[in-house]
């Protein structure tokens, strides 16, 4: 059993950490989920600028991921409706609708000219086996951009999950930059769906926002809905718009959604309702207003990190200048072996050295004789010439050394030197060389990336203010029937947020919604209080027991109750003598004659009772038996 145990829990930490680090939780290095990354560094080694079939990017890409070609396809749809990083052509799903995407036979895709520039230099990049051993796939890609923020992240692992949501390239970017000037920044999402953001508790990732569909008012009777909240589609919103209809939240005459490429879903309003009422409602119990919140957990370092976007972005930045400067570095050491190369066969050429080496046969000879050939040179050059350089000589066509042109070799050294300056004095200053990176992607590409939401404050909807209206309830006690549809002497007047409270006769009672028409009297029972259930009304009750005729009172307030359920404000078995709401009632209590009695009646103040809860005993009156009780006094009239 310790075997099995033991067993089960090492089962589960492989499996929790497995769903973790590589299924759930995005990276903060490059934002991605290990498919996803996937997915781009195939649709990158087969990139010939021409689109490819969705269907044939799944199949090469499950060469470096261990599941099926379903998960593939999806995620690739997914990273492509995000708009950033994937080109596409065919029916991808519509993000307004929740239309599904064409087969991924018929649907094609590459990458996008920014993930093109940002997010690949195989220099960069460090490998690793896939799965199986057969291939290499990227730890994690050298994004140049702050993928993770930009396109935003859901995931749900073992025991943790977590929700980025997405915020605009230009703002991002400019927030970079502020970062690296020293100067304080706000970042606020924003949604490809548009709407209308309040992030005023947003808290830097760890609170959530408020977004509201855009609607507009074309006329007083017509409510036209063109941006619908993140998170929701036409179809769930509509759905959302019928249910408060029928729940009586809103009075609607039709709904019509004429959405394709953008949303426009017109809605007609019943007569005696208004846009502008409407509207409220709307946001008030329906998707044209939802709360998000936000929950950012990221893999760093093979941990997961909780965090929030201000930490994301900074790492971000950090994570662009050592990017930076390692491509400078190795431009510089590019450019310095083109020097190198340049100056030691300008050597080799203008020197004739090659003279040297025309009548040797051996290759052993040939290197040994142009190593000796170059010893007095090396002073002239970056370092000593290797075995592979010597060869490279060796290989020059005589052509090529016939018409070598020592100036024009000069100058291009010179131009050689010129781009090394410039490449030096840029390592000393990455900051600068970021900051000149991050304005040329916003140049280039800041016009295709405009925010969509806009950014507002959004007032609380007072449902109740909105919602409350006066209820006519009329009360049939000979009948039995309560409600709004009774036509009878006695009536209530009510709002439709009231609750009905019913005392019966044989000490029960129960609370009910206000109906349309209900038949009361359950089993015969009479009715002794029919009221609104305010918690606060205060009851004087008095009671007697029938085989002793001893009279009992109390006082009470009903305070707490379920709907339709049935209470008790008498002991069993007691019968109601009285009942009433007034506040400072009087009795006569008349006691039941016998011999030699010298008082007969007795005048009892209920307020003289202690208020105590609704199943407390009441106190006797007297101690004697009584036979009839009766009202002689309200102090309040």
């Amino acid at each position: 059993m310790d075997d099995l145990k033991q067993q089960m829990r090492g089962n589960f930490l492989t499996y929790a950490s497995y769903v973790i680090l590589d299924r759930a939780i995005p990276d903060v290095v490059d934002g991605l989920k290990p498919v996803q990354r996937r997915i781009l560094h195939t649709l990158f080694r087969i990139d010939d600028g021409k689109l490819h079939k969705v269907a044939n990017v799944a199949g090469q890409t499950m060469a470096l991921h261990p599941h099926g070609d379903a998960p593939i396809t999806d995620a690739l749809i997914n990273l492509a409706n995000k708009g950033f990083l994937i080109d596409r052509q065919g029916n991808f799903g519509n993000l307004y609708t929740g239309d599904p995407a064409a087969a991924a036979r018929y649907i094609e895709a590459r990458l996008s000219p920014l993930s093109k520039e940002t997010l690949f230099n195989p220099d960069l990049t460090e490998m690793v086996p896939s799965y199986d051993g057969r291939n290499l796939e990227p730890v994690t890609l050298p994004a140049k951009i702050p993928l993770l923020l930009m396109q935003g992240a859901e995931g749900i692992a073992v025991g943790m999950s977590t929700k980025i949501l997405p915020h605009n390239f230009i703002e991002l970017l400019e927030a970079e930059i502020a970062i690296l000037e020293g100067e304080d920044f706000l970042l606020i999402p924003d949604f490809p769906t548009g709407g209308i953001l309040d992030a005023s508790d947003y808290r830097k990732g760890l609170g959530k926002v408020k977004l509201r569909a855009k609607i507009d008012k074309p006329d007083a009777k017509t409510l036209v809905i063109r941006e619908v909240c993140y998170g929701t589609t036409t179809e769930s919103l509509i759905q959302s718009i019928d249910e408060a209809a029928k729940k009586g939240k809103i009075k609607i005459e039709s709904i019509d959604d004429y959405t394709s490429e953008n949303v426009e879903i017109e809605i007609k309003l019943a007569r005696g309702h208004y846009a502008e009422d409407v509207e409220k409602a709307l946001y008030a119990y329906t998707e044209c207003e939802v709360s998000l919140s936000s929950q950012i957990v990221v893999i760093k370092d093979n941990l997961p990190w909780e965090t929030d976007v201000h930490e994301i972005l900074r790492n971000h930045v950090e994570l662009l200048k050592t990017y930076l400067k390692r491509e400078l570095e190795i431009k510089r050491d590019h450019l310095l072996e083109k020097i190198f190369e340049r100056s030691l066969e300008q050597i080799f050429i203008e020197n004739r050295l090659y003279k040297a080496i025309e009548n040797i046969k051996s290759e052993d000879k040939l290197d040994e004789t142009v190593e000796l050939s170059l010893a007095p040179y090396h002073k002239y050059l970056m370092r000593v010439p290797t075995k592979e350089d010597r060869q490279r000589l060796l290989q020059i066509p005589i052509r090529r050394i016939s018409k070598f042109d020592i100036n024009e070799n000069e100058e291009k050294i010179a131009s050689y030197n010129q781009e090394l300056d410039e490449v030096e004095k840029d390592l000393k200053n990455i900051k600068k060389v970021a900051i000149r990176f991050i304005r040329n992607l916003i140049k280039k590409f800041g016009d295709d990336y405009k925010r969509k939401t806009e950014i507002s404050s959004i007032e609380e909807v007072d449902k109740r203010s909105m919602e409350v209206r006066k209820i006519k309830v009329g009360f049939d006690p000979i009948g039995g029937f309560l409600g709004t549809k009774v036509t009878a002497d006695i009536s209530l007047e009510c709002t439709n947020f009231d609750r009905l409270l019913i005392l019966y006769k044989d000490g029960s009672y129960r609370v009910i919604p206000i109906p349309e028409k209900n038949y009361i009297k359950e089993g015969n029972k009479s009715i002794a209080f029919v009221g609104i259930a305010d918690k606060k009304t205060l009851f004087n009750v008095v009671y007697k027991d029938p085989e002793t005729h001893m009279a009992f009172a109390k006082r009470f307030v009903i305070k707490q109750f379920i709907l339709e359920k049935d209470y008790e404000y008498l002991e069993p078995g007691m019968e109601l003598s009285y009942l009433s709401t007034d506040v400072s009632p009087a009795l006569e209590i008349i006691f039941i004659p016998k011999q030699k009695q010298k008082i007969s009646k007795i005048i009892f103040d209920m307020n003289g009772v202690l208020v105590k809860g609704v199943s407390a005993k009441g106190v006797r009156i007297a101690n004697r038996p009584v036979k009839k009780i009766k009202a002689i006094k309200d102090f309040e009239n």
